[in-house]
């Protein structure tokens, strides 16, 4: 998927999922939008999902991943399954129990659990980082998993991981930043990348957000200048809700092959649902003694509107990051 992605000069949106409902309205979208994606699980994700008695991160993760194992049988597109942040005082505790759930499925004859994990080391010094980075890509990569790395600082809050109080030069990788994962990483195996060029995790209005993305592009040229053209590196986009579609699409060019959405496909699971709620009121609430209408209240009624209105603007998602139509189901 990602030599596709790069050779295509696309990327695949990345949505954060909480539930079979959302996993559902991903893959719907994906399937209906004839696009590749990646459905991905943070540590409070994971934690939801567990339920609210047992608020377990990691064990929750791995119910969402089989579960997705299972529903994406039922479509004709290739859905990779990724954890999301994971700073490193939850390593142990939710990315290593998943890495040994992998480990099973292999010894049983099958693929890994996630195809990626993410370890956002962004809040130690850059040589702390990449020491922790070689552990844990060394150790995925023997079970055929891609690392996801982070140097620089995604402002903003997200799922409990705030950073608002960083310096602005934080949300700044250097060209030197870069050299430096590449050179540290690359002899270990496959990583993806999180650069970052003043994105910001959140909901914000348009044009409060300053993205730079000829950071990426800088960044890349020096890589490839010392080590050739094949040492471009797989990036990824935090913060890519509300961000503008020019700015979106010039990642493209840059080496950008997957985009976070979180922000915007939360907002459009719960919009049609606040739609329900307030033309139904009198029949979701026992109003004045009166029993309701059970077919205003049955969950399923709305939540099937909370699906399909994050699969339309997941579907918008494939479309700005041109990853319409461009499925490989069926080719690999």
């Amino acid at each position: 998927m990602l030599d596709a992605a790069q050779k295509g000069g696309y990327a695949y949106p990345a949505v954060n999922v909480t539930s079979i409902i959302t996993i559902n309205g991903a893959l719907r979208a994906f399937s209906e939008a004839k696009s590749d994606g990646i459905i991905q699980v943070s540590t409070g994700g994971g934690q939801f999902a567990s339920g609210t008695k047992v608020a377990d991160a990691a064990f929750g993760a791995i119910v969402l991943a089989e579960a997705a194992h299972l529903l994406a049988e039922k479509y004709d597109v290739l859905i990779a399954l990724h954890t999301d942040h994971c700073q490193p005082g939850k390593v142990d505790s939710f990315l290593r129990p998943l890495l040994e759930a992998s480990q099973k499925r292999k010894a049983e004859g099958k693929g890994p659990l996630f195809q990626s994990h993410m370890l956002d080391a962004s809040e130690l010094p850059l040589a702390e980082n990449m020491e922790l980075s070689k552990q844990l890509l060394k150790e995925c990569a023997e079970l055929d998993i891609i690392l996801e790395v982070e140097a620089g600082v995604v402002g903003g809050e997200e799922d409990g991981h705030d950073t608002s109080g960083v310096p602005q030069d934080k949300l700044y990788t250097t060209p030197e930043d870069m050299v430096t994962v590449y050179e540290e990483l690359s002899p270990i195996g496959r990583f993806l990348f999180a650069a970052t060029f003043g994105n910001v995790h959140g909901a914000y209005k348009p044009g409060a957000v300053k993205l730079k993305p000829a950071i990426l592009r800088d960044g890349q040229k020096a890589v490839t200048d010392k080590h050739g053209a094949a040492a471009e590196m797989d990036l990824v986009f935090h913060g890519g809700s509300g961000s503008e579609l020019s700015d979106i699409r010039e990642t493209l060019d840059y080496g950008v092959v997957k985009m976070n959405i979180d922000t915007d496909t939360q907002y459009a699971f719960t919009r049609p649902i606040v739609t329900h709620i307030c033309q139904n009121i009198e029949g979701v609430l026992k109003i004045d003694g009166e029993v309701g209408d059970k077919k205003k209240y049955d969950p399923r009624g709305y939540l099937k509107a909370g699906e399909i209105g994050l699969a339309n603007r997941l579907k918008e998602a494939a479309d700005d990051l041109r990853s319409t139509g461009k499925t490989i189901c069926g080719t690999v």
